[in-house]
């Protein structure tokens, strides 16, 4: 029999919300979630990085700083999780951080995630497991998305042909099919959402999409917006802020929309751009399962079901995992992979030239 290893697994996503951190019971054939937290980032944090996001004055300096900042936090949250779970952090065969990605640009050969793995290690007296996508974009990949590897190992089934969406601030699908498995970026999830009520409301995000639901989309900015280039270009591709940012979408606004009709064509653009990934590239589908932080919209939920009519949309509750925490325990599982010298990306995901072991190790 397999004695389980344990891990935990940090992720902080394009959302800018906060940290959500598992502990995860891992062997060859099997999981289970030992306990969760999620950590908020502040006001101030959240408005450096995304501050870091464009060009700017002293950056380098900004993004070290940055990155010891979130060492710090992460150290936090793993501190909260142990003491949550009563586990003592030498029980921890390693952690694995995603980081706080501030570019992601693998047609310059470059991705940047914030976090310092080396500070993060001493503060927690743990290995760490970072910077999982630079070895698969070396290997010519896009280095994202790399959670299909995960929902391929537990939760593909070879008798049923299941779709899992993530719909975190980018939303990407895995194409968990008969043949080689598939997935890329399919565009905005949250984030555009999260921006426009942020400017407009104060608030982190529309809860329910309710905001949203009080408003009528705008057929020709729906069109406008499903018109970027992105959604011309055939897999393996990956997004981010770089391309889909509230300055992009203002400067397709006449300035005299509803902002309330704005957020219910932002709903529909994301839903409408992940019903079309998966209408042209996922014949066949039989069931999708969603996770994210936009499995907890309603509104999203709806609209979403209504485009895919004929295919059960449901939350990877049924398949085990609570859709906060599919993520975290992503970048657990890969922080395994990486220990145990086994790859961690799909090259029929990523185009990266083959399968590589991914993440920078800082033992304990």
């Amino acid at each position: 029999m397999t004695i389980p290893d344990h891990y935990i697994g940090l992720m902080s996503g394009t959302s800018l919300d906060g940290v959500d951190a598992v502990l995860l019971k891992l062997s060859k054939s099997a999981h289970g979630i030992i306990g969760e937290t999620f950590t908020p980032f502040d006001d101030s944090l959240r408005a450096k990085l995304l501050d870091l996001h464009q060009p700017r004055s002293d950056e380098i300096h900004e993004a070290a700083a940055l990155g010891n900042e979130l060492a710090h936090l992460y150290a936090r949250a793993v501190r909260d999780l142990l003491k949550k779970t009563r586990m003592h952090s030498a029980s921890v065969q390693a952690i694995g951080c995603h980081g706080q990605t501030i570019r992601h640009r693998p047609d310059a050969g470059y991705t940047i995630q914030l976090g310092n793995g080396a500070l993060l290690a001493e503060l927690t007296r743990t290995t760490v497991v970072c910077d999982f996508r630079s070895r698969d974009i070396a290997a010519g990949g896009e280095g994202a998305p790399l959670v299909p590897a995960f929902h391929q190992a537990v939760f593909a089934d070879p008798a049923i042909h299941r779709v899992i969406v993530n719909i975190g601030g980018i939303a990407n699908l895995t194409d968990l099919g008969s043949g080689a498995i598939q997935g890329f970026d399919t565009g905005p999830g949250n984030m555009l959402m999260d921006a426009w009520i942020r400017r407009h409301h104060g608030e982190p995000f529309d809860r329910d999409g309710a905001w949203a639901q009080g408003g009528n989309c705008i057929p020709a900015l729906l069109q406008t917006l499903l018109a970027h280039d992105y959604f011309r270009r055939s897999p393996p591709k990956s997004t981010g802020r770089e391309l889909f940012n509230v300055a992009w979408l203002e400067s397709l606004l006449s300035g005299k929309e509803n902002v309330r009709d704005v957020q219910a064509t932002l709903l529909e653009f994301t839903s409408a751009s992940i019903a079309l990934a998966v209408q042209s590239s996922c014949v066949g589908v039989k069931e999708i399962y969603v996770c994210g932080g936009g499995a907890s919209n309603a509104a999203l939920m709806g609209r979403l079901a209504a485009s895919l009519r004929g295919v059960p949309v449901a939350t990877t509750v049924k398949l085990g995992i609570h859709p906060d925490w599919v993520e975290a325990c992503a970048f657990a599982w890969l922080a395994r992979q990486a220990l145990h010298l086994q790859p961690g990306n799909l090259p029929s995901v990523t185009g990266a030239a083959g399968p590589r072991v991914l993440g920078a190790i800082y033992p304990a």
